[in-house]
C-alpha cells in the first residue's frame, strides 16, 4: 500500500462519521501484521506535508504495536490473533526514532514517539542496539535546541525503561555516560535569566526528572562520587534558590502551579528529599544498604543535608513574609524533608531552633481556614469533605505533609516539641482569634488527639478543653466551626476520652445531633462520623440513639446518596451493626435502600466507563474509583445488616431476594472491581440460610461463565460460594447434569490452565473435595476426570499446601467409591505410588496437620477396610493389614490436633473482641538529642531485608547458581471451613470398619492385629473405649 492510501486510511479513522471510522478501522486490522507497515507510517509521521491529526494517529498506533508486540520474537509462541514486528521494521525504528523524536512537531506526537522509544530501548539495549548511547550523545551535544531536548527526552526514557530493575547495569552506564552532559547543559541554561519562553524550563525540567527518576531504587558508584554529587546538587540547589519573576510564569496560581519552571523547581526539591530519604540519613539506612550506601549516607548528612535544611527554611521565611511564592507540590515536598530530619540526630539539633516558628507560621496557615479552603467549601463542598477528611484523597498536598510533620514532632520529640505545640493552640483559642484561625486549632488539636489522650500530662485537662474551646463552636454562625467541632468531639472520644460529667457527654450529644440536621453538607458529615464514634464508646448515647435509629439511619442513606463518600459507609455499619434489635424489623427495606444506592454507583461507574470519550483519562479514573469505592462501602453495610440477622430466617430470606438481583447484576456487567464484595454477600447469603433460593442459581451459572472468560484468576474470591451451592444445593446438583459438568470444569480447568497459579490449584483441588464429599453416587461418571486429573499432578506440585491438596483429591476418590477408584488408580499404573505417597503422608511428621486432614484419611482407610478381599487390586494386597496400623498412627496425633484447633478458636475469638481497639499513638519521652529508631524505621527495615533477599535469589536464579530451597509455610487450620465430614464420628467408623474387616477379611484382620506393636494395641483399645463412650452419649442426647 503507497503512503498516500495508507495516510487515507488512517485520516479515516478520525472522521466524525463512525460507518467511515469503523472501516478505517477494520482494514487497518487486516494489513496490521505486513511487512514494512511501521516502516510506511514513520514516514508519515515524519511528512510535514501530511495534517497534524493524521500523524498523531499513526504514531499512537505505532506506539500501541510496539507496546504489545515489540517484546514478542518471530520464534516465540503466541496467540492465533497475535501479529510480530518484522526485524526490517525494527530496524526502521532503531534507526529514525531518534531523528523523529526531535523533529516531532507536537507535544503529543513527542509523548507517543517517546513512549514507543522507551519500549525498544528495554527490548534492544544494549544487544540489539548498542549505539543508542553514542546517537544520544551526539543529540546533547548539537547545536540545534531541537536536538538537544530530543536528547534530553531520550536519556529520560532510557532511563525509565531500566529504573525498576535492581542492581542493572544500564542506569549506572547512562549515568556515567550521559549525565555529566546532561549537568553541564542545565548549568548553562541556568546562566539565562528566566523569561516566559520555555525551552529552557522544559529541558531542564525533563533533566531534573531524568535524574530522580535514575534514583528510584539505587544510587550507582558514579552518582555517590564527588565528581556527580558536587555538580548535580549545586544545580539543585541554584533550581530551588531562583527567583523566578513573574512575568516568566502565569498570574493563575493553578496555571502557575503547572508551568515548566514550577515542574522544574519541584524536581530540585523531590530529588534533594529522595537523596537524603534513600540513601543520606545514616541513622535510618537498613542494615541490608549499609554496605553500599554507608559512606555516602554519613557523606551527605554531614556536608549536604545542613545545606538543604539551611536552604528550604530560608525558601520558608521568604514565603511567609510574601517574598516569593512556592508552588503547593514544593510545599509538600519541604515539609517531606522537615519531617524525614526529626528522626536523625545529626539534623534534627539544626531543625529544632526553628520549630516553633515553622508550626505557627508554615503549618499553622495550611490548617486554618484560608481562602482556598473557603472557595472549595462554597464551590465544592462534597470535595472538601473528601480532601478534609479522605487521607488517601489528600496523600501528597501540603495540608497532608504539614500535619505529617506534626505526627512526627508528637510521636518522636515529644518532650521538646509536643507542649509548645499544645501552647500555641491554646493561645490561639485563648486569644479570641478570628473564626480561620479559631478553626486552624482546633484542626490542630484533632489531628493530634490520640497523643493528647496518651500524654499524661494533658489527657486529664482534654474534658475542660473540649468545654471551653469546643462546644460553643456548635452555636458558632461560620459553618466550618461547627464541622471542626463535630471533628474534635470525634476524634477525642475515639481516642479514649473520659466525661466526668454525664451532662456534659448529653450536651455534646445532642449538638452533634443537631448537626446533622444542618444545611451544610461538611457540618452533617462531620456530625455523622462524629455520632459514630459516640455510639461506639458509650452506652448511654446508644440508648438515647435507640428510639431515633431509624432517623439516624434514613439520614446516613439520604448524606451518603448525595455525596458519594466512602466515609459515611462505616458509620452506616457500626450503627446497623449496634442496633441490630432495633432495625430487625426494617432489615428488608434498608438493604433495598442500600442496594439501590448501590446500582446507581454501579451503572454510574459504568457510564462513565463508556463515555470515557469526554473526559480526560486520569479523570476518569479518579471518577471510576470513587464510585467503585463507595460501591464496596456500600456492599459492606449490606453484609453488616446480613450477620445482624443471621437468627431471623424469614427476614433473611426477604434479604436476600431484595440483594440478589444486584449480585447477578454486578456479575454480568463484569464489574471486576466488585467481585470480591459480591462473592462475599453470595458465601454469607447461602451460608446463614443453609439453602440455595431458586433465584440464586443464576449466580451460580454466571460464576461459571466468567471463570471460564473474564475472572479465571477470580477462584480464591469465588470458591466459599462455590463450596456452598455444593453443600447446600446438592440435592438439586444432583439432579442437573450440566451444573455437574460445570463444577468438574471448573476443578480441571484450575489444575491444566497455563494463566494459573498453584494457590488456584489447591482452591480447585478443594472443589473437587466439596463435590466428592456432597454429591455422592452423583459423579461416577467424572471419578476417572478427578483421578487422572490428581494423579498427573503429583509430581508437579511445588508446595506443601498444593501437594496435600492434590493428594486429598485422590482420598477423597477412595472414601467416595473405594471399589471403583482403586480400579482406576490400577488401569493408570499409579496405585501404588499413589498409596506410598499417602502413606508417607500419615507417619510423615506433621504431613496431615489439621483435624480435617486426619479424619478424612481415617475415614478413606475404615471404606477400604470394608472392602470385599477381592474387590482388592493384586498389588496392594500384600500391605492391606498395614491400614489398621496407618488408622492408628493417625489416631495418636488426632486428640492433639483437636486441642490446638480448639486453642486457635479461642485464640480467634479473643482477637476478634480486641478488633475495635485503638491503634496506640507513641510518645517518646527519651532524651531528646539521639536518633530516633521507631516502628515506620523498623517496617522499612523489614522490606530491605526482604528486598535485599529477593534480590540475592533472582541474581542466583539469572547465573544458575540457585538451588531451590522450600518456601512451604506451615499448613494452618481452616477454621471457617465447614466438612460434610465435621459431623461424622471417626472412632465410631473405625469400630464399626474394623468388625466389617474382621467378617469379611479374616486373615488379613489377624495378620493386621498381630503386627500392632504394645504401643498400638493399647492405642487401639484406647480408640474401642473412646468409641463406645461416644456412641452412649449420642444415644443419650
Amino acid at each position: 500500500m503507497d503512503l498516500q492510501t495508507l495516510s487515507n486510511l488512517f485520516a479515516s479513522t478520525i472522521n466524525p462519521d463512525p460507518n467511515v471510522r469503523t472501516s478505517g478501522e477494520l482494514e487497518i486490522r487486516n494489513i496490521a501484521n505486513e511487512e514494512g507497515m511501521i516502516t510506511a507510517l514513520l514516514q508519515i509521521i515524519a511528512a510535514d506535508s501530511v495534517d497534524l491529526a493524521t500523524r498523531q494517529a499513526c504514531s499512537v498506533w505505532v506506539k500501541n504495536r510496539v507496546l504489545s508486540l515489540y517484546s514478542l520474537e518471530e520464534t516465540t509462541s503466541r496467540r492465533p490473533d497475535q501479529g510480530t514486528i518484522a526485524n526490517s521494521d525494527r530496524e526502521a525504528l532503531r534507526t529514525h526514532i531518534l531523528r523523529l523524536l526531535a523533529t516531532s512537531p507536537s507535544r503529543s506526537i513527542t509523548l507517543q514517539v517517546a513512549s514507543t522509544l522507551k519500549n525498544i530501548v528495554a527490548h534492544d539495549f544494549p544487544e540489539r542496539w548498542p549505539s543508542f548511547l553514542e546517537e544520544v550523545k551526539g543529540m546533547l551535544t548539537s547545536s540545534n535546541i531541537h536536538d538537544v531536548h530530543a536528547g534530553c527526552v531520550a536519556v529520560l526514557e532510557g532511563v525509565r525503561a531500566f529504573r525498576f530493575r535492581p542492581r542493572n547495569s544500564v542506569i549506572p552506564q547512562i549515568a556515567t555516560e550521559l549525565f555529566p552532559i546532561l549537568v553541564n547543559i542545565s548549568t548553562q541554561m541556568l546562566q539565562t535569566p528566566p523569561s516566559a519562553a520555555t525551552e529552557i524550563p522544559t529541558m531542564l525540567h525533563l533533566i531534573l526528572k531524568t535524574y530522580k527518576t535514575s534514583i528510584v531504587v539505587d544510587l550507582s558508584a558514579h552518582q555517590q562520587s564527588e565528581a556527580s554529587l558536587v555538580p548535580w546538587g549545586k544545580l539543585f540547589f541554584a533550581v530551588v534558590n531562583l527567583q523566578i519573576p513573574s512575568e516568566a510564569v502565569p498570574a493563575d496560581e493553578d496555571e502557575r502551579e503547572t508551568s515548566e519552571w514550577w515542574k522544574a523547581k519541584k524536581w530540585a526539591y523531590g530529588t534533594l528529599g529522595r537523596l537524603f530519604h534513600k540513601f543520606g540519613n545514616p541513622s535510618q539506612l537498613p542494615s541490608a544498604m549499609q554496605d553500599q550506601y554507608g559512606a555516602f549516607a554519613q557523606h551527605f548528612v554531614t556536608h549536604f543535608a545542613p545545606e538543604i535544611l539551611r536552604t528550604y527554611i530560608n525558601q520558608v521565611q521568604l514565603f511567609v513574609s510574601n517574598q516569593t511564592w512556592l508552588s503547593k507540590k514544593c510545599q509538600y515536598q519541604i515539609f517531606h524533608f522537615f519531617t524525614e530530619c526529626i528522626k536523625p540526630k545529626s539534623t534534627w539539633v539544626l531543625l529544632k531552633p526553628s520549630v516553633e516558628t515553622l508550626v505557627s507560621s508554615f503549618v499553622f496557615p495550611q490548617l486554618s481556614f484560608n481562602e482556598t479552603k473557603k472557595a472549595l467549601w462554597e464551590e465544592d463542598p462534597i470535595d472538601y469533605v473528601r480532601m478534609a477528611i479522605d487521607e488517601y484523597e489528600n496523600f501528597a498536598s501540603p495540608i497532608s505533609a504539614a500535619t505529617t510533620f506534626l505526627f512526627s514532632l508528637a510521636s518522636n520529640r515529644t518532650k521538646t516539641s509536643f507542649m509548645p505545640i499544645l501552647g500555641f493552640i491554646n493561645t490561639v483559642l485563648r486569644s479570641n482569634s478570628a473564626p480561620p484561625q479559631r478553626f486552624g486549632a482546633l484542626n490542630m488539636t484533632a489531628a493530634l488527639a490520640p497523643w493528647m489522650m496518651r500524654h499524661p500530662d494533658v489527657k486529664g485537662n482534654m474534658e475542660a478543653f473540649v468545654l471551653q474551646f469546643v462546644t460553643p463552636e456548635f452555636s458558632s454562625p461560620e459553618p466550618y466551626l461547627r464541622a471542626i467541632a463535630c471533628e474534635v468531639v470525634g476524634t477525642v472520644t475515639k481516642a479514649g476520652m473520659t466525661w466526668s460529667n454525664e451532662e456534659h457527654l448529653s450536651a455534646n450529644f445532642r449538638a452533634v445531633a443537631a448537626a446533622l440536621d444542618h444545611p451544610e453538607v461538611p457540618v452533617k458529615v462531620n456530625a455523622a462520623l462524629a455520632i459514630t464514634e459516640l455510639i461506639v464508646t458509650h452506652e448511654s448515647v446508644r440508648v438515647a440513639v435507640g428510639p431515633q435509629v431509624g432517623k439516624v439511619i434514613q439520614d446516613l442513606l439520604k448524606l451518603s446518596d448525595e455525596t458519594d463518600l466512602d466515609i459515611l459507609n462505616r458509620s452506616m455499619e457500626i450503627v446497623v451493626d449496634a442496633f441490630q434489635t432495633e432495625l430487625l424489623p426494617v432489615a428488608a427495606q434498608l438493604t433495598s435502600r442500600l442496594c439501590e444506592s448501590y446500582l446507581r454507583l454501579a451503572k454510574e461507574a459504568i457510564a462513565q466507563e463508556i463515555d470515557g470519550s469526554n473526559i480526560d483519562l486520569d479523570s476518569m479514573a479518579s471518577l471510576d474509583d470513587e464510585k467503585t469505592f463507595t460501591a464496596m462501602g456500600v456492599a459492606k453495610t449490606i453484609s453488616t445488616i446480613i450477620s445482624s440477622i443471621e437468627n431471623a430466617p424469614e427476614i433473611l430470606a426477604q434479604v436476600q431476594e431484595v440483594v440478589t438481583p444486584m449480585i447477578v447484576f454486578t456479575l454480568q456487567n463484569r464489574l471486576l472491581d466488585l467481585f470480591d464484595n459480591m462473592y462475599d454477600l453470595v458465601d454469607s447469603l447461602t451460608f446463614k440460610l443453609r439453602s440455595i433460593p431458586p433465584n440464586m442459581w443464576p449466580i451460580f451459572e454466571e460464576t461459571y461463565r466468567l471463570f471460564k472468560s473474564d475472572a479465571v484468576d477470580f477462584l480464591d474470591e469465588m470458591l466459599p460460594s462455590l463450596d456452598n451451592f455444593v453443600s447446600y444445593g446438592s440435592e438439586f446438583i444432583k439432579t442437573r447434569p450440566d451444573y455437574k459438568h460445570m463444577l468438574v470444569d471448573i476443578y480441571t480447568t484450575s489444575i491444566t490452565s497455563t494463566q494459573l497459579g498453584e494457590n488456584d490449584r489447591v482452591n480447585g483441588s478443594k472443589l473437587a473435595e466439596s463435590i466428592l464429599l456432597n454429591l455422592r453416587g452423583s459423579v461416577d461418571d467424572s471419578l476417572q476426570t478427578f483421578i487422572d486429573t490428581a494423579l498427573d499432578q503429583l509430581d508437579k506440585s511445588q508446595t506443601s499446601s498444593l501437594r496435600l491438596a492434590n493428594l486429598e483429591v485422590l482420598i477423597n476418590t477412595v472414601l467416595y467409591n473405594p471399589s471403583a477408584a482403586l480400579h482406576l488408580m490400577e488401569n493408570s499404573g499409579k496405585g501404588r505410588v499413589f498409596f506410598d505417597r499417602w502413606f508417607a503422608a500419615i507417619n510423615g511428621d506433621d504431613l496431615l496437620p489439621r483435624v480435617h486432614d486426619k479424619k478424612l484419611s481415617i475415614l478413606a482407610l475404615c471404606s477400604l477396610l470394608e472392602l470385599e478381599p477381592a474387590a482388592v487390586p493384586q498389588t496392594l494386597q500384600s500391605g492391606w493389614p498395614g491400614i489398621v496400623g496407618g488408622i492408628l498412627t493417625i489416631f495418636k496425633d488426632l486428640p492433639n490436633a483437636i486441642a490446638a484447633r480448639k486453642v486457635l478458636e479461642e485464640s480467634l475469638q479473643e482477637d476478634s473482641d480486641d478488633d475495635e481497639l485503638i491503634e496506640e499513638k507513641i510518645l517518646n519521652f527519651n532524651e531528646d538529642e539521639e536518633d530516633v529508631w521507631d516502628e515506620d524505621s523498623a517496617y522499612l527495615e523489614v522490606l530491605a531485608n526482604e528486598g535485599a533477599r529477593l534480590r540475592e535469589k533472582q541474581e542466583k536464579v539469572a547465573d544458575g547458581d540457585y538451588e531451590s530451597e522450600s518456601d512451604d509455610e506451615d499448613i494452618e487450620e481452616e477454621l471457617g471451613y465447614i466438612s460434610a465430614l465435621d459431623t461424622v464420628d471417626p472412632y465410631g467408623s473405625f469400630k464399626q470398619a474394623l468388625t466389617t474387616f474382621q467378617l469379611k477379611n479374616g486373615p488379613s484382620y489377624q495378620a493386621a492385629t498381630t503386627a500392632l506393636t504394645v504401643e498400638q494395641q493399647t492405642l487401639l483399645m484406647e480408640v474401642m473405649r473412646t468409641a463406645e463412650l461416644n456412641a452412649a452419649t449420642t444415644a443419650q442426647a
